[in-house]
């Protein structure tokens, strides 16, 4: 099994493609699109099962990370405008894009131009062992979702000693 796309809630679907794209570097597949709640089509059928009975509508695009991870944006017709983020609550909390620790300067810069914000400084997973740079810094998106930058890849993380 490989992890195929993830759904990401937003607050302007205008703003979110700006900011995946330009600050993230993500690439369009299919541009804001609008979803309408109706029986007639298997989309409506489809997103009235998930959603439910009354959710009105929303905007949908797909995005693709250049490793081919789609990530679907959607901005529900009702909504709230920012994610409160509750540590306290089941469910995915962050995702992860990783790149180089030499290109994390520019992308947080990218991030914070675009209406992101920095939560933390960038650290090392192994500060004490040289031979180790692994590098690590949690964000988040315009609308309150965090998401992280690595450095490294996650198996070289996880299959290694660290405090």
């Amino acid at each position: 099994m490989k992890m195929n796309h993830v759904g990401i809630m937003v607050g302007d679907m205008d703003k979110a493609v700006e900011f995946y794209t330009k600050a993230l570097g993500l690439r369009i597949v299919m541009n804001k699109t609008k979803v309408i709640e109706e029986r007639e089509s298997a989309i409506g059928r489809m997103c009235i099962a998930v959603f439910g009975e009354g959710f009105k509508g929303f905007n949908i695009a797909h995005l693709v990370t250049t490793d081919g991870i789609g990530v679907e944006l959607f901005e529900m017709k009702d909504r709230q405008e920012r994610h409160e983020v509750d540590f306290a609550r089941l469910g995915i909390f962050h995702f992860c894009l990783q790149l180089p620790k030499e290109q994390f300067d520019t992308a947080i810069k990218r991030v914070e131009e675009y209406g992101g914000k920095v939560r933390m400084d960038i650290m090392r997973y192994h500060p004490e062992n040289e031979l180790k740079q692994a590098q690590m810094v949690y964000l988040e998106d315009p609308f309150g979702n965090l998401f992280e930058f690595y450095s490294h890849s996650y198996e070289d993380t996880y299959a290694s000693d660290y405090e």
